[in-house]
């Protein structure tokens, strides 16, 4: 989606390079766990990984955040945006980079080891707690025509919150970020500065839902204070809502 976004409003005076292990859609083929990366760059967007699935092996989020880091060395690059997720937070309202870790899944555990791994590292290294991005979620993402979403009802009545971004503002903060001339936090929140209820997202999309009651696992707040991102990049106000949200799909989610 990013790729899809940059094609049709490429950043100016930037000279975008994209990766993927497999030939074909204009991609530089290579392994980024290759140690011999074959171009230069001046930023390392590094948003290689392993997500969960039936037999996916998480750890390898370390090994690829490693990679990353080794790549921007190798090749001189001078600051690397690494996607690590809000996942490495657990339950929590309005939470801060400053807040303890307490991932209640493997893939929180992971990325949050992978951001151990690279603490400290030469190459200025900035680990993105990135929180749902539109269209690349499992709520919108999984809608399919004829399909029926159940969404969680708490016990006040309401289902999930959540701190979402859009694609197309996902890529404008990565853009903020990789040309920021000081120096960036080593950890950063990134999402739209407003929660969003997903019954909200659902309803502004269209799509067929109702109500399922909320299982004792169930989390109803994962939301970011997104302070920090503020400082560096402008939002003008109203990314996450919930129209706003459905629109920045448009162009760039993939088909259903």
């Amino acid at each position: 989606m990013l790729r899809r976004h940059w094609a049709g409003a490429p950043p100016e005076g930037v000279h975008l390079v994209a990766q993927s292990r497999r030939a074909g859609e204009g991609c530089l083929e290579w392994d980024p766990l290759d140690p011999d990366p074959p171009v230069r760059a001046d930023v390392v967007l590094a948003f290689a990984g392993v997500v969960p699935a039936p037999g996916a092996d998480l750890s390898l989020n370390v090994a690829l955040g490693r990679g990353a880091v080794e790549t921007a060395r190798r090749i001189g690059a001078r600051r690397v945006l690494l996607a690590s997720s809000s996942a490495v937070y657990g339950p929590g309202r309005a939470v801060a980079e400053t807040a303890p870790c307490r991932p209640v899944n493997a893939y929180g555990a992971a990325k949050l080891e992978m951001e151990e791994a690279v603490a400290g590292a030469e190459v200025e290294t900035v680990c993105l707690r990135i929180g749902n991005v539109a269209w690349a979620d499992s709520l919108l993402g999984g809608m399919a025509p004829g399909r029926e979403v159940l969404l969680d009802r708490f016990t006040d009545g309401g289902g999930p919150m959540r701190s979402y971004i859009g694609p197309r503002e996902l890529a404008r903060v990565l853009e903020s970020l990789a040309r920021a001339e000081a120096p960036l936090p080593p950890l950063l929140n990134v999402a739209a500065p407003e929660p969003v209820a997903m019954e909200a997202l659902l309803e502004a999309a269209g799509a067929a839902w109702r109500w399922q009651e909320a299982p004792a696992s169930a989390v109803q707040w994962v939301t970011l204070d997104c302070a920090r991102l503020a400082a560096v990049h402008r939002f003008t106000g109203g990314e996450g809502s919930a129209m706003a949200l459905i629109a920045e799909g448009e162009g760039v989610k993939d088909a259903p």
